[in-house]
């Protein structure tokens, strides 16, 4: 447990205390946000804020967990090192995409098919990763098995999982960019989803069937690490919502919800609870809904909108709600989301006991 905690708190000061100095950094070069002509007016003022503080998180992570191995005097596991390669490879794909905005000062950065190619390398590779390297027990840091709770019998064949992979981890790197739209909210509602994820990494460290062997004993490969990475991850993002809380003084960017998202993808492939993530991560879900959704009727109906604007947050925006009660609001039902889904996690070990 001290590494866990070692972790989370290296990572709140490296981020607290580094936030400021990239905020004066970025300020200097004149690396501000960008802002939609067609959004919501109350966010023009907003244009020239600092962006790409989603570097900031990254490195306090990354921080935050070397320094934890560095007190237990332990090697990282592969589990940790693949979800911080996705952490790290996404964050970059996400900051040439805020760079290019920045500096050819336009709100389109990376052409699509560059920024999809970037995100489809790092996902393959992680998932093709993620399925060797088994330990003295046979486990690989992920299952081919298509996952709910713990590994079911549906085995995916390799190149299937790779796909599913895939799916999850642009999918999700994907809502958190949706969803980074209001000051705070993609942040405050990924800590939630990684404090979910570092319980469930102990509760699995202590129920191993290496540890406590039995009918509802789980089958994963480093429990405990995933749970110093979640940690450190809480760690990176309470600190940075420091300064990204209304008025933001700084915004994450693609660099940081691309990397949170496919955090959040990376751990639940890793910890066998793929599906699980649909709940946990609730909040990002109903976002890109509403996206989906939108699109959709407006294509079916011959121009007419669902929402006033998609994505979710901007519509109530549009009704006149304050950002920080939507920011707030939706805080809220993201930590209904996670309580629902540790309860469902929680009940189904009692009722396999």
């Amino acid at each position: 447990m001290i590494s866990i905690l070692t972790a989370g708190v290296v990572g709140l000061v490296a981020s607290i205390l580094g936030t400021p100095l990239a905020i004066r950094l970025l300020v200097k070069r004149g690396y501000g946000q960008l802002i939609r002509d067609d959004g919501p007016t109350s966010h023009h003022t907003k244009r020239g804020t600092p962006t790409m503080g989603g570097a900031v998180i990254i490195v306090a992570a990354v921080l935050g967990y070397l320094v934890a191995h560095l007190v237990r005097l332990s090697m990282p596991s592969v589990s940790g090192a693949l979800v911080l390669f996705l952490v790290v490879g996404l964050g970059v794909v996400g900051f040439l995409d805020d760079y290019i905005k920045i500096s050819k000062q336009r709100s389109l950065g990376l052409r699509s098919r560059a920024k999809m190619s970037g995100q489809v390398a790092i996902a393959v590779i992680f998932a093709v990763l993620a399925i060797r390297f088994p330990d003295g027990q046979g486990y690989t840091p992920a299952s081919q098995a298509l996952s709910v709770l713990r590994d079911t019998p549906w085995v995916l064949p390799a190149v299937v999982f790779v796909l599913w992979a895939l799916f999850m981890i642009s999918g999700f790197s994907n809502a958190v960019n949706l969803t980074d739209g209001l000051d705070g909210l993609a942040t405050g509602a990924a800590v939630m989803v990684f404090g979910a994820y570092t319980l469930i990494g102990v509760w699995q460290l202590n129920q191993s069937c290496g540890v406590a062997p039995g009918p509802s004993c789980y089958e994963v490969r480093d429990p405990l690490d995933l749970a110093v990475v979640s940690a450190a991850l809480v760690g990176a993002c309470f600190g940075f919502l420091w300064w990204n809380a209304s008025p933001a003084k700084i915004f994450m960017g693609d660099t940081g919800s691309l990397a949170l998202g496919g955090a959040l993808a990376g751990l639940a492939i890793t910890t066998r609870t793929e599906l699980l993530l649909v709940l946990l991560g609730g909040l990002f879900v109903l976002i890109t809904l509403s996206v989906m959704l939108q699109v959709g009727w407006f294509k079916l109906s011959g121009g007419k909108r669902l929402f006033r604007m998609a994505p979710l947050q901007h519509h109530f925006e549009l009704k006149g709600w304050a950002e920080v009660t939507i920011v707030i609001r939706f805080w809220i039902i993201a930590g209904m989301f996670v309580v629902l889904g540790l309860g469902v996690f929680y009940a189904e070990w009692v009722a396999g006991s």
